[in-house]
């Protein structure tokens, strides 16, 4: 008859199993401790997150150029780290017929940046923001950067709906991404809804009629006038080739009805903020040096909306064009009116 009594090696299975486990729930205990998550939806925001409970809130103003932004802190954990934090910016009203998305985004992060490393840090830190990507939720524009405040590193995911600005950021003294993915991937948006655009009715038409037919004289005028118009479209190719074959293509490139940007040839000595680029490990150790030349636009409040590395090492194309965009300049003014620039940025390399 066989015994129904555990084996010795059966009973140590079971004991270093339960060791484990107890040693794995310890570790993950040490890694957040006394962290106690709730679902957070604040009355007047569109987002809901999973936070650590009981995060502070603060409201208040931050001037912008000539506007003033509404701003809304949320913000749960030790400042020394990790920190989780969601930033709610509004008052850059969404314009398409004006700006695109991506331009309000861009404007709305160059605010962002400075007004929350004074939150966490104070007003003599400067912020290192460094784009990892494009992103999108639930159909609105988006970006990932890479954030760093003095001690403190992380991700910074941001987006823009039709109301507000949205940042969600997580920072910490040493890497945690398990902790962070929970964060970050927790944030909600509801969907973005398209509005269809509205097409005018044309005008009535009046019925022909017999006596409304064109005479031989009506058929002769609106010839001269098609003659006419040919020639004013001809002169104005002759006009457009005179202007030279770079401001040609900008002015194709613009929208109808729009300028396109005016040449502000190099723009180094011009920006009011300038980040230099970081210098790639594989291009230090290769001893690769020189010159690299960023071709770029800004927009109407001075943020750059378009950059692209047109000569130099290839191996330092990228970092030179994620500096590029983080640079800032003051709004460039035409007849009064803000207009848009082109130019370009050098980057030197010496090794």
């Amino acid at each position: 008859m066989r015994s129904l009594h555990p084996s010795p090696s059966t009973s140590l299975s079971v004991i270093a199993v339960l060791l484990s486990a107890g040693a794995l729930f310890s570790l993950k205990a040490q890694r957040t401790p006394g962290l106690e998550w709730q679902s957070f939806q604040p009355v007047g925001e569109e987002f809901r997150i999973l936070i650590p409970k009981n995060p502070s809130e603060e409201v208040g103003k931050y001037p912008y150029h000539r506007m003033e932004l509404t701003t809304r802190l949320y913000m749960s954990g030790d400042k020394s780290g990790p920190l989780f934090a969601v930033a709610s910016l509004s008052g850059i009203k969404s314009n398409p017929a004006a700006y695109s998305d991506f331009q309000r985004l861009n404007s709305y992060v160059d605010a962002f940046k400075n007004w929350f490393a004074e939150k966490v840090r104070g007003k003599e830190v400067r912020p290192k923001l460094t784009l990892v990507g494009d992103k999108t939720l639930n159909g609105h524009t988006g970006r990932e950067y890479r954030l760093t405040i003095a001690d403190l590193s992380g991700s910074a995911h941001v987006y823009a709906t039709k109301r507000r600005f949205y940042a969600v950021v997580m920072l910490n003294k040493k890497e945690d991404s398990e902790l962070q993915d929970r964060f970050l991937s927790s944030f909600v948006l509801p969907e973005k809804i398209v509005e269809p655009p509205v097409a005018a009715a044309p005008p009535p038409q009046p019925e022909a009629s017999p006596a409304a037919a064109p005479t031989e004289e009506k058929k002769q005028a609106a010839e001269g006038q098609k003659g006419e118009a040919n020639e004013g479209e001809q002169a104005k190719v002759v006009s457009a080739e005179n202007k030279g074959a770079e401001a040609a293509a900008e002015e194709k490139k613009a929208e109808p009805g729009k300028k396109g940007p005016v040449n502000g040839g190099l723009l180094n000595g011009r920006a009011l903020y300038l980040p230099k680029p970081e210098y790639p490990p594989e291009a230090l150790s290769a001893k690769v040096s020189g010159s690299v030349t960023v071709q770029i636009t800004i927009d109407e409040v001075g943020a750059v909306i378009a950059a692209k590395a047109i000569s130099g090492p290839p191996v330092l194309h990228q970092v030179c064009v994620n500096a590029a965009l983080q640079a800032r300049f003051s709004p460039t003014m035409l007849m009064g009116e803000p207009v848009k620039v082109s130019g370009v940025l050098t980057y030197n390399f010496v090794n």
